[in-house]
């Protein structure tokens, strides 16, 4: 039986970016046969990453009022998801969607609840990857998990997962370990990592 998934992508100013991503998206569900729904995002962008989701099929699109931040965004999606496994991932196209098969074989071959993107070989800027490996010690050290990359938005997970969670703040980094913490099976895969195309950084 083929995999029943949503797949959830906060955007923010991305006007460079969502048409190839929805693009590659659909490309890798259908060429798995899988039985999907994409979930985009607008976390009320300025660019012209509204107009251009309006052209993208098929496409759930949830338009934010105003920028609330990363988090809140993903939770609006995620709440709207209705297949078996929820896929989270950036808007960048530096998380790739080529990698969701092998999470979802990895993930039931397992028996986990949620499968965790590792960016072993990241593509980000010297700065960037300094700030990242700063928090994760960080969280490491307040939390405990075993996650090596908790900031990485590539992640799968059961729909029953976010029964009765509520994401704000930061909350996204940790949800793994929120979701350790209540008795899910959590696992971690190396996943690719690809440079920044278009546009720059939003979320930090």
């Amino acid at each position: 039986m083929k995999a029943s998934i949503s797949v959830v992508v906060p955007v923010y100013n991305e006007e460079g970016n969502v048409a190839a991503l929805h693009q590659e998206i659909k490309e890798v569900c259908e060429r798995e046969q899988f039985d999907y729904e994409i979930i985009f995002i607008d976390d009320g962008s300025t660019d012209q990453t509204r107009e251009i989701m309006k052209t993208l099929k098929p496409l759930k699109a949830i338009y934010m009022r105003r920028n609330f931040g990363q988090t809140a965004a993903m939770d609006a999606g995620i709440k709207a998801a209705v297949k078996d496994y929820i896929v989270t991932m950036d808007g960048d196209r530096q998380n790739d969607p080529a990698d969701i098969p092998n999470m979802i074989k990895y993930l039931e071959e397992n028996k986990l609840d949620v499968v965790s993107g590792w960016r072993k070989n990241r593509k980000d800027k010297k700065a960037k990857k300094f700030t990242s490996r700063g928090a994760n010690l960080l969280r490491k050290i307040i939390i405990k998990d075993k996650i090596h990359d908790s900031g990485c938005s590539l992640k799968i997970y059961k729909r029953e997962c976010f029964q009765d969670v509520n994401l704000y703040g930061e909350m996204h980094r940790f949800i793994p370990a929120l979701l350790e913490n209540k008795g899910f099976k959590v696992g971690e895969i190396v996943v690719n990592h690809r440079e920044r195309t278009s546009g720059k950084t939003k979320y930090n």
